[in-house]
Formats: structure tokens, C-alpha cells, sequence
């Protein structure tokens, strides 16, 4: 028998050693522009669909990452207050610019956008981290076209969610990390500043990496030049570096009087975690085993099992290969850093997920899984360009997960938004709310905290809803209901729903009629002779 080995088919195709290097030549000329354009209509087209099927909007998060961002621009107590305490606020400033638009509000275009950007921007710079770790060509692709073809991913990255902003900020700060390790180079200490402090406005992860990347510098910088050396350095970075943190802690001193309001408020994940402790289902906290079990497998859920696994060997090969210097292979922990911070997040019960069947009895927060996407994609491709042997088994596997999970539409995250906690069909309340309350110019009172979805798919203008960021309306609504709100949304009976909480303490609700009750709220109406009173065109800000 006659084996023919690859490049002697490649020739009897008719391509010559010649005609092969100059293709490849072409490709790696044009690499970055060819993936821009690949990665940008496959972005469009992704996002598109799920807009179509009514997916892209599916995560309630999605819906109330919406609403702020277009309460900054519209209701009665528009501004840059109502950006909030808990959500940190890269995420919705980004809307601002088109947040105003309706149709880029209510499509979720305008909090998609920057998701579809990181996905964009993440896939190149898959590419370029691999470069510098001396990657072929070939690997090169296999990483980024795993990162692209993970539906995990592409869900994500159609949606105002903020997985796929945070992805592309904490990897190019890990890849500009990368670039200092090598050279040492300050422009690249800088950059990698900037990126990290961009990713704690986006999420607490950042944070975490941020701790990851100053330690990662201690050690380069006393290992080169001393004690004294790591401390200049340490403290250059950490000035531009930590500035998001420090903005934040400002912010919620002068907005809500505590620097730590947005980690130990009413509101905050602490708090809503305390709940559920109290309720006996976080069973994470203050248990290793169980947060790395949880964690671990909502990793496999999001990544796929055995990508996963190869991505440890590869990270593995990258540890022990001596052509990669000792600082760039300490670079490389950067990226997992969201593996570490989740587990611990969980285990100090300041985060949760559960998992159906294995932890609690829905989906919740699975999409947590997807962080480690870039270094799974990072260290697949090196894998590919350093197993030459095993090259053509590792590519037929990964290709026919990915085919058989692409095909199956197998993405947890679709089942965590569309049938897990994390989805709310708000359908009846808010096409209520659509049908009886537009054209009328009553007030709705109504928690944002407990219904932000209900105000986002109910169509009426921001303006419509009295809610807890409208400040003194607010105050006045919940004390005497009767004089400001048509309509009551509230869960009744339901103390951790603001508005009943507060309502319930005043004699008005006998002056409303109760419409209807369904599973997320209950809709009440003013009785028709109380409808003079009601205050209806009140713009002045001091609420007379």
C-alpha cells in the first residue's frame, strides 16, 4: 500500500511547495483583516437570528441592563444616578449614545452592541496571544475558531448581557500582561492597566484579576530587579489600574452614603444571597468540594467536556515547554483567573449557581461557566501546533463536538435564559400593561429591583413608572398611592417587593381593584371615582 502523506496529496492537487507557501504567506498577510470581516458577519448574522426567534432578550438581566441604561436618558428622574449601585457601570454608559433610540432599546441592539464588539475584538485577540507564545498558523485558527463556533458564546454575544464585554476586557489585559513579560516595555504596563481597570467597571471578576495581575508583576519585577524595583512598578500600575475601584467606592459614598453600599446594601448580591443561605439552597458556601464541583461542571456545560480536557493538556505542554521563557509561562495564569475567582465567590457565598440536577432544581448563572472560554481557546491552539502527532486526532474531535452541539443548538446558556431562574415570562402583566394603560397618562407604581422586565416588555415610556430611582415620587407614591398611581405592579403579600412592603402600610389599597394575580406579580387599578385626584403632569423635581 502507498501512503500519501498530506502535502503529497496538497501536490498532486496540483499545488506546489511554492503555490502552498505563498497561500500561507497571503493568509498570515492578511490574517487580521480576514478575521475582522469573519468574525463581523458571523456576529451580525448570529445576533439577527436570535433577535428573529425573540431569544436575544430572553435573560431578564438583559432586560434590566436595558433599563438602565435608558433611565439615564429618559423618566422622571433621568441622569447619571440612575446608573445605580449594584451593576457596575461600563456596561450601561455604553448604551447611552443609542440607548434613546426606541427601537435600539426595545430590540436590545443597544446593549448587544458591545457584546458583538468584545466578540469581535476577543477572537483577534485569541490570535495575537498565540502568536506571541511562537504559534503557527494552523493553531492560530483552531483557537480562535473554537472560541467563534462555541454557541455559548454566540448566544451570549447577541444579548445586553455583560459576559462577552467583560471576556474581551480581562483577555486583553492578560494578553498585554503577556507583552510586558516579554519586554518589560512600560506602554505595554499601561495597557494592561487600562484594560484590567476597564474590566472592574464591567463585573466584580475583574477584580479578582486585577489582585492576579499585581501579583503576577510583584513576582517579574522583584525577580529582575529587587524589592525596590517591584514596588515602583507595582505602584505605577495600580494607579491607573485600580481607578475604576477607587471611582466606584466614590461613587456609592457620595450616591448612597456608604463606600460599600453595592456590596453589603439592600440591594446588593449579599444581600439577595443571604436569602437564599437563610432558605438553605446555597449550598456552595463554605464548602470547597461542592464549589468546585458546582463551578467545574458549569464550566463542561458551557465549554464542552472534552475541548476542556484538551485545553488542560495544552496548558500543561505550555507550562513545560523550555522555548517559552519562565516569565512568559508565569503570564499565562492571567487567564485563568475567572476559574479561581468563581470558586472562591462561591465558597464565601457572595455568588450562586445552580445547576439542574445537581445543584437546586433550575438553571441559575450557568453562563458563569463561559469565563474561561479565551484561555480554552488559548490553550487549544497551542496544543494543535505542539502535538504534531496527535494534530489530526485533537482537530477531528473538537470538530465533531462543535458540528454535533452547533446542529443540536446545545447551549446551556439558552436554557438557563429560557427556562431557568434567570428568565421571567412577564407576558401577561406586561401585555396588560400594553393593552389598558397606553394612551392614558396615569403613573405606574411598580419595583424596578423585583420588575424591571415587566417595564422593559410593557412598551410604555420610562416616564410611565414610579419606581425606587425616581427619588422623591418615589417616596410620595408609596406613602399616599392613591394620588400618583393608576396602577399598582406588586407581588402581594410579598415583603421583599419593595412596593408592597411600603404599600401595604398605608390605608389606600381598598381605593384600588385587584385585576388580576399571576405567577411574577399582580396587577391593581385605581377605582374609577378616585381618578380626579390623581396627579398626572407633575414635572417639578421637588414633587409638590
Amino acid at each position: 500500500m502507498i501512503r500519501i502523506k498530506p502535502r503529497q496529496g496538497l501536490l498532486e492537487l496540483g499545488l506546489g511547495n511554492k503555490t502552498i507557501e505563498r497561500l500561507k504567506s497571503w493568509v498570515e498577510h492578511w490574517e487580521n483583516r480576514l478575521l475582522v470581516w469573519g468574525l463581523l458577519v458571523l456576529s451580525v448574522v448570529t445576533y439577527w437570528s436570535y433577535y428573529r426567534n425573540g431569544l436575544g432578550l430572553a435573560y431578564n438581566d438583559a432586560r434590566s441592563h436595558l433599563d438602565i441604561g435608558r433611565r439615564v436618558v429618559e423618566g422622571l428622574k433621568p441622569g447619571l444616578a440612575q446608573l445605580g449601585s449594584v451593576w457596575l457601570p461600563l456596561n450601561h454608559i455604553l448604551m447611552v449614545p443609542t440607548i434613546w433610540n426606541d427601537w435600539m432599546w426595545h430590540s436590545g441592539l443597544s446593549g448587544a452592541i458591545q457584546s458583538m464588539v468584545g466578540f469581535v475584538i476577543t477572537g483577534l485577540v485569541v490570535s495575537w496571544y498565540l502568536k506571541e507564545l511562537k504559534v503557527g498558523l494552523l493553531g492560530r485558527l483552531a483557537g480562535v475558531g473554537l472560541f467563534i463556533a462555541n454557541l455559548n458564546v454566540l448566544y451570549l454575544q447577541s444579548t445586553a448581557m455583560t459576559e462577552l464585554l467583560l471576556i474581551v476586557t480581562m483577555t486583553l489585559g492578560a494578553y498585554e500582561l503577556l507583552l510586558w513579560h516579554k519586554d518589560e516595555t512600560l506602554l505595554h504596563l499601561i495597557k494592561a492597566g487600562f484594560w484590567i481597570m476597564m474590566s472592574t467597571l464591567v463585573r466584580y471578576d475583574g477584580w479578582f484579576l486585577l489582585v492576579t495581575a499585581m501579583m503576577l508583576i510583584v513576582r517579574q519585577a522583584w525577580a529582575k530587579s529587587g524589592y525596590k524595583k517591584a514596588e515602583g512598578v507595582v505602584v505605577f500600575f495600580m494607579t491607573l489600574a485600580a481607578l475604576g475601584i477607587g471611582l466606584w467606592l466614590l461613587w456609592n459614598l457620595l450616591i448612597f452614603k456608604d463606600p460599600l453600599y453595592f456590596a453589603f446594601g439592600p440591594f446588593s448580591a449579599h444581600a439577595q444571597q443571604q436569602q437564599l443561605n437563610d432558605a438553605g439552597v446555597l449550598i456552595t458556601k463554605s464548602n470547597w468540594l461542592q464549589s468546585v464541583k458546582v463551578y467545574a461542571v458549569a464550566l463542561l456545560y458551557n465549554s464542552y467536556t472534552i475541548p476542556t480536557i484538551l485545553a488542560g493538556v495544552g496548558m500543561l505542554l505550555l507550562w513545560a515547554d523550555k522555548s517559552l521563557s519562565k516569565a512568559v509561562r508565569w503570564s499565562s495564569l492571567a487567564l485563568l483567573a475567572p476559574l479561581v475567582f468563581n470558586i472562591l465567590a462561591l465558597y464565601l457565598g457572595f455568588s450562586v449557581l445552580f445547576i439542574q440536577g445537581i445543584a437546586g432544581n433550575t438553571w441559575f448563572n450557568v453562563r458563569y461557566g463561559i469565563m474561561l472560554m479565551p484561555a480554552i481557546a488559548i490553550f487549544i491552539g497551542f496544543l494543535v501546533d505542539r502535538a504534531k502527532k496527535f494534530r489530526p486526532l485533537v482537530l477531528l474531535s473538537l470538530a465533531v463536538i462543535l458540528f454535533f452541539a452547533l446542529m443540536g443548538g446545545d447551549a446551556v446558556t439558552i436554557d438557563d435564559a429560557r427556562v431557568g431562574s434567570s428568565q421571567k415570562n412577564v407576558s401577561e402583566v406586561s401585555g396588560w400593561l400594553r393593552e389598558n394603560a397606553t394612551g392614558d397618562s396615569g403613573y405606574v407604581l411598580i419595583s424596578a429591583a423585583s420588575h424591571d422586565a415587566i417595564i422593559f416588555s410593557s412598551g410604555l415610556p420610562m416616564s410611565r413608572f414610579i419606581h425606587e430611582g425616581t427619588g422623591k415620587y418615589w417616596l410620595s407614591a408609596t406613602a399616599v398611592p392613591d394620588r400618583w398611581a393608576k396602577y399598582i405592579i406588586m407581588r402581594t403579600h410579598d415583603k421583599n417587593d419593595l412596593t408592597f412592603r411600603l404599600v401595604s402600610e398605608t390605608d389606600a389599597m381598598d381605593k384600588y381593584t385587584l385585576i388580576d394575580t399571576f405567577p411574577f406579580a399582580d396587577i391593581y387599578e385605581l377605582k374609577p371615582e378616585y381618578w380626579a385626584q390623581l396627579e398626572t403632569t407633575i414635572a417639578d423635581p421637588e414633587v409638590r
